[in-house]
């Protein structure tokens, strides 16, 4: 069997989530859109719902998959509705839902619904993405409330750029914010997973932890809160053959790496099919057998080659972690030219293994 890998720490997500609750004092939707950052949603879920304030997913079809898997907790629809028919199955389930448009907002007015809506009502406070204008907010809240459709409101937005921590672009989508809800009567919730740890001025009574929960640090530079992370997927396989070169010889497609020196090869089932970045460079770091070394060359579609020249012990069967414990996914992430966002949600083909 191929020994390429993804070993999930279930222990390590719950940790990540009561450090956001702990440290927040807040209300927390653990956020497991996108299959969980390519963690496998139901799995996370079940392994945060005895202790979890509720989930945060991009759609329906997401939402209907935790249902289905018995998952009772509150689920909020980031995305809301595409459609006004998907309110009928939004009520039967149970399902938060955010407005970020006039449309839903109507769509909602117009509705047969038995039960109220609990709704997260979302203002543009400067991403300029999706949300209610700031001069549209009020109305759109009291429309809600008046239409006898909604029994909550929670009131939300979106920072752009609260990964920059020496940034004042968060600052001014709070004071837009505030102006924009002054006088009505709601729970807030502005805090994403940057703003958990970089921001704690900023209010909200609930918090919504993504990218921190899976143990990944949304920031480039070294944050104390941040490293008290703990890293939940172990991207792992094995070297399956060994070369020895001597200096002066390619590796790889295109000739990109040429040794230096006489150089031990080691070539890994592991390639960009599975998830790992095709972009990260020579000199991205790995480890094996719980030694730091480097890949080397271009990755490939299912094999990529790491230097083992100076690691004498290693060699065929050796294990070789991508990222996890010893790697952060972070540091991957920057060779790479990309976020740890993504190279998580592009995992694929691995087998996931939980613990």
């Amino acid at each position: 069997m191929r020994p390429a890998r993804a070993l999930i720490d279930l222990e390590a997500l719950r940790h990540n989530y009561r450090l956001a609750r702990e440290t927040t004092g807040a209300k927390a939707l653990a956020v497991i859109k996108a299959d969980a950052y390519g963690h496998g949603a139901v799995r996370c879920a079940q392994a945060l719902q005895a202790e979890a304030d509720g989930f945060a997913v991009a759609c329906i079809e997401e939402a209907l998959e935790l249902r289905q898997a018995g998952i009772t907790g509150p689920i909020l629809l980031l995305e809301g509705f595409f459609e006004a028919d998907e309110l009928p199955l939004i009520e039967q389930h149970a399902l938060w839902c955010v407005v970020h448009s006039t449309w839903q907002l109507e769509a909602i007015e117009r509705a047969s619904l038995r039960q109220p809506l609990t709704v997260w009502l979302k203002m543009d406070s400067g991403m300029h993405r999706v949300g209610l204008h700031p001069a549209e907010y009020r109305d759109g809240y009291q429309r809600l409330m008046a239409s006898g459709k909604v029994g909550k409101i929670v009131l939300m937005s979106h920072f752009a750029r609260a990964d920059e921590l020496d940034s004042g672009s968060a600052a001014e989508q709070v004071a837009v914010f505030e102006q924009a809800r002054a006088g009505l009567a709601a729970e807030v919730s502005l805090r994403n997973s940057p703003a958990v740890l970089g921001w704690p001025q900023v209010p909200s009574d609930w918090v919504r932890p993504g990218i921190m929960l899976y143990g990944a640090t949304p920031f480039e530079q070294p944050h104390e809160l941040a490293a008290r992370l703990k890293p939940v997927m172990t991207l792992e396989s094995k070297v399956i053959s060994v070369r020895e070169l001597p200096a002066g010889q390619p590796v790889g497609y295109g000739a990109r790496f040429v040794t230096e020196r006489p150089t031990r090869v080691g070539v890994v089932a592991m390639g960009y099919a599975d998830g790992y970045p095709r972009h990260a460079p020579t000199g991205t770091p790995v480890a094996i057998d719980g030694q730091l070394s480097r890949l080397i060359g271009r990755v490939s579609m299912d094999m990529l080659t790491v230097d083992l020249t100076d690691l004498p012990q290693a060699g065929l069967g050796s294990r070789v972690e991508f990222w996890g414990a010893q790697v952060p996914a972070s540091e991957v992430a920057i060779q790479a030219g990309t976020i740890p966002y993504q190279i998580f949600c592009n995992l694929r083909r691995v087998p996931l293994i939980y613990r």
